[in-house]
């Protein structure tokens, strides 16, 4: 059984999610990671969805407040078991979901070009690609995308 849980940063399992997410990035960034694990403290992230599937933590994700209209979404992750079953979109919906609830109008999205499953992922969730903004907006392998969610 899947369950979605809206949370905080100080979850434990969304701790313990993000430990796995840094270590994949970790090897996927190469000598780029310590430039992108600068922008990604989870310790003021408010507002955490993270999936369980029975009972046990297997997706996260999180958004981050940019400006008044605009949150950035932050943390996504799956583990490899449970890739390929649906779960990161529906905690990508319920971030959505979450974000309109709180009157706002965008979500922005930072990844690498190199992570072809991300980039595919947010296309298929109809992201569009955006010019880069603000810390990413010079660096080559980065890819920032950008989706209206206002209803």
């Amino acid at each position: 059984m899947l369950k979605l849980v809206r949370t905080n940063s100080k979850n434990k399992d969304f701790i313990f999610l993000v430990k796995d997410l840094d270590a994949f990035l970790k090897i996927a960034d190469g000598d780029e990671h310590d430039f992108y694990n600068q922008f990604n403290s989870i310790d003021a992230l408010k507002h955490v969805v993270v999936a369980y599937l029975n009972k046990k933590p297997v997706a996260c994700g999180a958004i981050k407040q940019l400006t008044k209209e605009h949150v950035e979404l932050k943390r996504m992750f799956t583990n490899e078991a449970t890739r390929g079953k649906g779960i990161a979109t529906l905690v990508l919906k319920e971030l959505e979901d979450w974000a309109t609830e709180l009157n706002y109008n965008t979500i922005v999205l930072e990844t690498g070009t190199r992570q072809n499953e991300a980039v595919r992922f947010y296309k298929k969730n109809t992201y569009q690609i955006i010019s880069n903004y603000g810390q990413y907006k010079d660096v080559e392998n980065s890819l920032c995308f950008e989706k209206n969610i206002k209803k």
